[in-house]
């Protein structure tokens, strides 16, 4: 049952992804990236706690293009993994953040931006969030497919 909910319920790019970090963390490779990766991810996390002793939540582009379409990517791994660019310090950090439409592409794909929390902070956040599709008239806009 095991390896059929696992062959069956992730995709190929979250099994390449699962693949890919496994290997990162095989025997050889765990004191070469694991544990260094464990420090920038202090400093990381150090940097957006600093920040919000500032700001209430920061916000910042989702990735660094509009959305592609349904399998525009499948061939090309590292355009997939380059789009998630702009979430990896916050997925590092261990921190809150959403998603959000802000607008579409002059060919009609959304466009995301992505709000950054505290930590425990999540229902600002998705006040946040909430208050910026209403202003922008973007609820219940759907993209062309």
């Amino acid at each position: 049952m095991y390896t059929k909910s696992r062959s069956e319920g992730f995709g190929q790019e979250v099994k390449r992804r699962i693949m890919l970090g496994t290997y990162a963390l095989s025997s050889g490779y765990y004191d070469a990236y694991y544990i260094k990766a464990q420090k920038v991810r202090t400093l990381i996390k150090n940097d957006f706690v600093e920040a919000f002793k500032e700001v209430s939540v920061i916000m910042a582009p989702a990735t660094p293009t509009p959305a592609f379409g349904i399998g525009e990517k499948s061939g090309d791994p590292l355009g997939m993994y380059l789009s998630d660019i702009f979430t990896i310090n916050l997925n590092l950090a261990g921190m809150p953040g959403i998603s959000v439409p802000c607008g579409f592409s002059s060919s009609g794909l959304p466009i995301g931006a992505q709000i950054l929390g505290n930590f425990f902070d999540e229902t600002l956040l998705l006040k946040v969030a909430r208050t910026l599709e209403k202003s922008l008239g973007l609820t219940g806009r759907k993209p062309k497919i």
